[in-house]
């Protein structure tokens, strides 16, 4: 695999992507809703994926595509070299607030993610890692994440967790330094990644939330898993955790798993 020449070209997608979704700023946004009121997809969420898709197969033509908004392959496996894109992650936010929101894209080899990129548009800062080569913010590498407890460390966590206090969500969150939600599963797992959050939980995620930001956890030391302490499962939706190695530990006994 080319890692250069993707990367080169991923990079210049991702900007060209953004621009796009800044210049909608000034415009109308059609705005629909899919499964809920809080699940929403816009005309800039299919616009970029549609953008995306076309230049990937261009590039690419012989590899498939796995989006969001549907416009890829439809998948029963994961071999061979896959794309995995969300066009924009956090559109409730994209609506709502006009910030905390992200393009996500990823390489995915035979199931091994090889290539993981997460753009916070607003803040023009793009997190990228490679199998084996690291994680990077930009161009600054980032460290091998300090391994903190969850009591030394701010965490986030889905809020439709703590609806049933399903996984004693409320306790771990009580154990923590304190709880921060963002709103997007790519942003708070770089904030995880970079050391700002030990810990990022979500009942549920589907493989375009995942894809790219567990290549960029696992690049700087961080656990990704499924809730239940499994691996993480990309042809379907997954509860998930990525944190530092001390608090995930701690989180899985003593919240997650226990009865």
């Amino acid at each position: 695999m080319d890692f250069q020449k993707r990367h080169a070209l991923i990079k210049e997608w991702m900007r060209e992507a953004a621009s796009m979704i800044l210049a909608s700023f000034q415009e109308e946004l059609t705005v629909e809703v899919k499964t809920h009121r809080n699940d929403l997809v816009t005309n800039m969420d299919k616009a970029i994926e549609l953008f995306l898709i076309k230049k990937i197969q261009q590039s690419f033509p012989s590899e498939r595509i796995m989006g969001e908004e549907g416009f890829g392959n439809q998948f029963q496996d994961l071999k061979g070299t896959i794309w995995i894109l969300d066009p924009i992650d956090g559109t409730l936010n994209f609506v709502k607030q006009k910030r905390n929101f992200a393009i996500m894209l990823a390489v995915y080899h035979d199931g091994i993610g090889q290539m993981g990129y997460i753009y916070d548009v607003i803040e023009k800062e793009l997190y990228w890692g490679m199998k084996d080569q690291g994680a990077f913010c930009n161009e600054e590498k980032l460290p091998v994440v300090e391994d903190v407890s969850l009591k030394e460390g701010l965490v986030a966590i889905n809020s439709g967790m703590f609806a049933t206090n399903r996984y004693h969500t409320t306790e771990m969150g009580l154990a923590s330094s304190g709880v921060r939600m963002v709103g997007s599963a790519g942003i708070e797992t770089v904030h995880v990644a970079s050391g700002r959050l030990a810990a990022y939980l979500s009942y549920s995620l589907c493989p375009w939330d995942i894809a790219a930001g567990k290549v960029i956890a696992e690049e700087v030391g961080l656990v990704y898993k499924k809730l239940n302490g499994e691996a993480v499962d990309l042809l379907n939706n997954n509860g998930i955790i990525v944190a530092t190695p001390k608090a995930y530990q701690e989180i899985l006994t003593e919240y997650l798993l226990k009865k």
